[in-house]
């Protein structure tokens, strides 16, 4: 293909994807219906001001990750992890748990370093994952120990999610025993057995305690919104909810611009339990939506209409 016609193409391209990422926040906007003069009423730009610290405070412990992840082999900038950041994440606003974030990032690279940049992608989202199970496990603890009445409700749930989880655990442990030599262009899970356990500690600590605080961020940035909306709940029950909300949304297979759907509809029977209003919830779950990716799918819309594709 001539190279104009490619350059031609990766234009029609770049605009294809930012239009439908910019259509989708439109959809949601008008699907949704929020009340603006209830969250103008409820929200001071005072608050404001800290809900946007919360979300910068979480796109850049990303964007370090990110970086941080990429010095295994190659050293990039904070604006380069950004724009690979970003712009993987607009691209893969419509693909089923962001598995398109693969593809998008192996475009800022070479062919040669392609297997390279998706078992990194793999690295950063697995941390992720295991960090959000982690805290979900302990929110669902936390929350049956408690003994009142209230709460009579988690108990059944809890043998329930526990029984499916370790079900779930022995089939994974079955499937990987059983495949773990069988490769698929190339990738194997023993493989990739061998290869995270080469894969440098320092590196792979670094990844862990940012997916730590960032999970930790944002899950605050949720308590704050409880706090602004004056819904009438514990800390330390509502830090369980918050961390059990996300352990069930993150179980669910979903893409992005159904992520808010699933979280809000978790959200609402979970804090419906303790007597929180449905609209507080909603308004949350939306809220959280608008700062943590409305917010940067714009962002990346520029960067990906400045992409270039990598030379060979």
């Amino acid at each position: 293909m001539p190279d104009k016609a490619k350059q031609f193409l990766l234009v029609i391209l770049k605009l294809l994807v930012v239009s439908m990422a910019l259509g989708y926040i439109y959809y949601q906007l008008q699907n949704k219906k929020i009340d603006w003069n209830a969250v103008s009423s409820s929200i001071s730009f005072k608050a404001i001001l800290i809900l946007i610290l919360f979300s910068i405070t979480n796109w850049v412990l990303e964007i370090f990750k990110w970086q941080n992840l990429v010095s295994y082999f190659k050293e990039i900038t904070f604006f380069e992890s950004s724009k690979q950041s970003l712009g993987s994440l607009t691209a893969s606003i419509f693909t089923p748990n962001r598995i398109g974030e693969y593809g998008a990032k192996i475009l800022f690279y070479s062919k040669e370093q392609a297997k390279k940049i998706l078992f990194l992608n793999f690295i950063s989202n697995s941390s992720q994952m295991a960090t959000t199970c982690f805290f979900g496990i302990l929110g669902i603890i936390l929350l049956s120990i408690k003994k009142t009445e209230t709460m009579l409700w988690v108990h059944f749930k809890i043998k329930t999610v526990y029984f499916i989880f370790f079900i779930l655990f022995i089939l994974i442990v079955f499937l990987i025993i059983k495949y773990k030599k069988v490769s698929i262009y190339g990738f194997s899970i023993e493989k990739l057995i061998r290869k995270i356990k080469q894969f440098p500690s320092n590196i792979m600590m670094t990844n862990f305690q940012l997916s730590t605080m960032r999970y930790l961020v944002f899950s605050h940035q949720f308590y704050y919104l409880l706090v602004i909306f004056n819904c009438e709940i514990p800390y330390s029950t509502a830090l369980s909810l918050i961390f059990t909300l996300y352990f069930i949304a993150s179980l669910l297979p979903s893409i992005h611009f159904m992520d808010v759907a699933i979280k809000g509809g978790v959200a609402v029977y979970l804090f419906s339990k303790f007597d929180i209003n449905e609209w507080k919830i909603v308004m949350i779950t939306s809220i959280m939506w608008f700062f943590n990716l409305v917010i940067p799918v714009v962002i990346g819309s520029y960067f990906v209409l400045r992409f270039k594709p990598q030379q060979r």
